[in-house]
């Protein structure tokens, strides 16, 4: 009867060790995943959260904030040729009779006896002055020096001087010096930045050494003469009437109210009509941000707590089933609805079926037009030193989510990077224990086929023994 060889299953070391290593830490591993991308998840989402909610806020600010309110007003000129005007919520209706008597302009003087080639040494002194009043009320000193030259050759060309008087550390841009050139010959041209008879540009050049300097910036030519503006309230010719002068365009003298001239009116001209109003269709607009800012946050949170629909494969939000979350979300709607008579629906906002707001701008007007100051109050101001309605009472609560210190985005943000971090360290020592463990399932299986490698010799060695015996 012949014998049979001895036969053993073959495999890897390697895959069989590495197949083994991770079934042993397969449980822990999964476990661990599970956790990292829930943490992972969750710090995405509180940063989507925060954003939403520095956002509301934001808006929240720039429609009710210090100095802000939803009520537009609106400025009208009856001669819009004459200039602008604009008006903010402060500002009281009413019309007001204006007379632009002149308009403010900056001084423009020219230099046309200057030479290239003056000595280097010295100084400009640049003044900014009322000159017919005799204060100063700036000036700046111009060095003349190498710094000044430029070109290197030891002189100073009209352009040099033009170029150190504009980076003069003490300029800072009140005064523009430029280059005109007349018939061959560069004419120094300087500009004052701010309009009034207060900016009128002279300079004196007794301390240059150079005489051609010191004689050239004698002989000053005025191009532009800086004046103030004069507005009058009311008819100059009325004994009754205001007359206001000063070195801005802008008047801002009626509360709430800011008027830039751009033209002075002929003597004797009729004064043109500011008149103040309501802005119904800014008050709308400001209305429909407000709406809208609230939506936007809405429909972030509503997506983070969502249950999801799994018969239609739409996973849950990741804070599905956190509680203070769900409180953020349920407070926010109550805050829209504060106690008393008036409600944001009775100005045309209403809640839809998925609790977003809408707006019907022709009950805001109609309910506007006999209760102007109404929606302003009901929202009220996003202040945090004195914090009305519900801009502030919202403003107020989300404070308590948003402030960078002790709000409840970084507490939790905070939790979730401890989280992150004792989870990077599991993960740390789990890939330790998969090291271990495949180093030694592979030692353990590189020995066995070592082994199995022998016994397959020894077997085919007394087989063939065997095999010759039996043919003998």
């Amino acid at each position: 009867m012949a014998t049979s060889a001895i036969t053993a299953p073959t495999y890897d070391p390697t895959s069989t060790a590495k197949a083994l290593a991770d079934k042993y830490i397969e449980g822990s591993q999964n476990q661990l995943t599970t956790q990292s991308n829930n943490a992972t998840a969750t710090a995405k989402a509180l940063t989507t959260l925060g954003s939403a909610i520095s956002a509301f806020q934001t808006s929240l600010a720039n429609l009710a904030g210090t100095g802000k309110s939803v009520l537009a007003q609106s400025a009208t000129l009856s001669d819009t040729t004459i200039g602008t005007a604009t008006a903010n919520a402060n500002a009281a209706a009413g019309a007001y009779s204006l007379f632009v008597e002149t308009v403010a302009t900056s001084s423009q003087v020219s230099y046309n006896s200057l030479a290239d080639g003056a000595a280097l040494g010295g100084k400009l002194t640049i003044n900014l002055a009322n000159e017919g009043a005799g204060t100063n009320t700036a000036n700046f000193d111009v060095q003349l020096d190498a710094s000044a030259d430029t070109s290197g050759d030891g002189t100073l060309s009209v352009r040099e001087i033009a170029a150190a008087i504009n980076r003069a550390s003490g300029n800072a841009g009140k005064v523009s010096a430029g280059i005109v050139t007349v018939g061959g010959v560069a004419r120094l041209m300087l500009t004052s930045k701010n309009t009034g008879v207060a900016n009128t540009i002279s300079v004196d050049a007794s301390n240059a050494t150079d005489a051609g300097l010191q004689t050239g910036f004698t002989a000053r030519t005025v191009v532009k003469n800086a004046q103030d503006a004069v507005v009058w309230l009311g008819d100059p010719a009325d004994p009754a009437s205001t007359r206001i002068q000063q070195a801005s365009n802008t008047f801002t003298n009626i509360e709430g109210v800011s008027f830039t001239a751009a033209k002075a009116q002929a003597p004797g001209a009729t004064p043109i009509t500011l008149a103040v109003g309501m802005d119904t269709s800014g008050t709308t607009a400001n209305a429909q941000a407000f709406i809208d800012a609230y939506n936007k946050l809405k429909s972030t949170i509503d997506g983070l707590v969502s249950s999801g629909d799994p018969a239609n494969n739409v996973a849950a939000g990741i804070f599905a089933h956190d509680a203070g979350i769900r409180d953020l979300q349920n407070t926010l709607v109550n805050l829209l609805r504060p106690s008393g008579a008036t409600s944001l629906a009775s100005f045309g906002i209403t809640g839809t079926r998925d609790g977003t707001l809408t707006l019907k701008a022709s009950d805001l007007q109609s309910r506007l037009a006999i209760d102007p100051t109404g929606l302003d109050t009901l929202i009220g101001s996003s202040s945090v030193s004195a914090p009305t309605g519900i801009a502030g009472a919202m403003n107020k609560y989300l404070n308590q989510w948003s402030n960078a210190a002790s709000g409840q985005i970084q507490q939790r943000t905070d939790a979730i990077t401890k989280l992150q971090s004792d989870l990077s360290k599991r993960q740390t020592d789990l890939d330790a224990k998969y090291d271990a463990a495949y180093q030694r399932y592979l030692m353990q299986y590189t020995t066995l086929q070592t082994l199995q490698a022998r016994m397959q010799q020894n077997s085919s060695m007394f087989s063939s023994l065997f095999s010759s015996d039996s043919s003998n």
